[in-house]
């Protein structure tokens, strides 16, 4: 019997769009040498994927510094030149404020299970998108208290212990095979890939397309 629903934070509640975000990827693309707006955001995405896998035990950096970090390298390899200081507002901003998707406030108001948030980013950014879109998560576990962050296992063992269940009692939402998928499965959770595009192909778990799918699954858990 499922007791409780675990739930990605970026890419599942919040979109990766944003006016905060254009921003920062017009300031940094036409500041440095990048060539176009979509390669700076694959070359910031890949080295942010890169620095959270490294970013592990004594090794551990806060979203926050990661930021600071690849801002600089930024600097170095591409001559970034900019405000460091405004652009990493920038970031905090988007955390904070980024839209919701349109299914996320359905879910959360029909939801009859306690929905923790499992999120890479600091926990004030996440209490404060949830406050400004009144939504209610039983608590918010972030990579920064284990000092790993997804797919290792540490995250989900600690959103484990807070929510008081066992794994078996809970399924975990998100839109990434990587972290979510693969994160939970290792953690012996059940993993439920949110595909809102259609484009993912993982025969092996259960894909939704809508947030509100998921209810009707754990009806069927």
């Amino acid at each position: 019997m499922v007791k409780a629903v675990f739930m990605d934070y970026t890419g599942t509640i919040i979109r990766e769009k944003g006016e905060d975000l254009e921003k920062i990827v017009s300031r940094i693309w036409k500041n440095s040498r990048l060539e176009t707006a979509e390669e700076t955001v694959r070359y910031w995405w890949s080295l942010i994927k890169m620095m959270e896998e490294k970013s592990y035990g004594d090794a551990f950096l806060t979203e926050d510094e990661i930021v600071d970090c690849l801002l600089e390298r930024l600097g170095r390899e591409k001559g970034l030149d900019d405000d460091f200081l405004e652009l990493h507002k920038l970031f905090q901003r988007f955390w904070m404020y980024a839209p919701v998707f349109g299914d996320v406030k359905e879910f959360f108001e029909k939801c009859h299970l306690p929905i923790y948030v499992i999120t890479n980013n600091g926990v004030c950014y996440v209490q404060e998108c949830m406050e400004k879109n009144s939504l209610e998560a039983a608590g918010i576990i972030s990579g920064e208290m284990v000092r790993a962050y997804k797919p290792h296992k540490e995250v989900f063992d600690y959103a484990l212990k807070i929510s008081g269940c066992a794994a078996r009692e809970v399924i975990h939402i998100g839109d990434s095979i990587v972290s979510d998928v693969n994160g939970a499965s290792a953690a012996g959770i059940t993993p439920v890939l949110i595909d809102r595009k259609a484009k993912v192909q993982c025969a092996d778990h259960k894909v939704i397309h809508r947030l509100t799918e998921a209810l009707e699954y754990l009806e069927c858990v």
